[in-house]
């Protein structure tokens, strides 16, 4: 199981964090960009992103929780070691614009959908992306509890990618702990994303061991 940390919620403040994280047994650092527009909260813009990660060297998994995701991509692709950049279904009337867009860069493309969004509005999509990011939570805040009815697009997604055998990642993110991690792994998710349950600990590995 791959982990990406989410440093948004922390007992630390944000430089330790991501410090820490960056020095952990973590596969990804998780991004979380919000425009206070898609969702309530707003909080860094790309030029601070940049700032934020100059001397970082884990890959970056980006998450854009933002209206017009196509506006970011460029400025995004200047940024060293962002490996994913996922924007969501719902912020674009034509999202496959969007992916082609990243397709030009050095990154990965993410698609992210949130709870309500069925597979079926992404079925054409599919073949086109790296990473498919499930929010188990609605997207914008942290520390929700996990929506375990969202699950079954875990199954679905596995069973699309391998009757047509494409090859992108399925990934969740929302309240993922100790306890849900076991329900995410049966399903068979590649990759979680955890914020609070590691980085509101004393010890980030033990806690990232525990979810691998």
């Amino acid at each position: 199981m791959k982990v990406a940390v989410s440093f948004i919620s922390s007992n630390y403040d944000l430089e330790t964090t991501i410090k820490k994280i960056d020095e952990s047994k973590a596969d990804y650092i998780h991004v979380d960009m919000m425009d206070g527009i898609f969702v309530e909260n707003c909080n860094f813009s790309v030029q601070d992103l940049k700032k934020m990660f100059k001397e970082t060297t884990k890959p970056l998994d980006v998450h854009m929780m933002v209206c017009s995701p196509n506006k970011y991509v460029k400025e995004f692709a200047k940024m060293k070691n962002v490996e994913y950049l996922t924007f969501h279904y719902e912020a674009h009337r034509r999202p496959i614009d969007v992916i082609n867009m990243i397709r030009h860069t050095n990154m990965k493309v993410g698609l992210a959908i949130n709870p309500e969004t069925k597979v079926s509005h992404i079925i054409p999509l599919l073949n086109h992306v790296d990473q498919v990011l499930i929010m188990s939570v609605k997207p914008g805040k942290g520390g929700q509890q996990f929506m375990e009815d969202v699950l079954y697009k875990v199954e679905t997604l596995k069973d699309i990618r391998e009757e047509n055998n494409y090859h992108y990642i399925i990934n969740i993110d929302g309240g993922i702990n100790g306890d849900t991690i076991k329900k995410a792994a049966k399903a068979g998710v590649d990759m979680v994303v955890s914020g609070s349950y590691v980085c509101k600990s004393e010890d980030y590995d033990k806690q990232i061991d525990s979810l691998k």
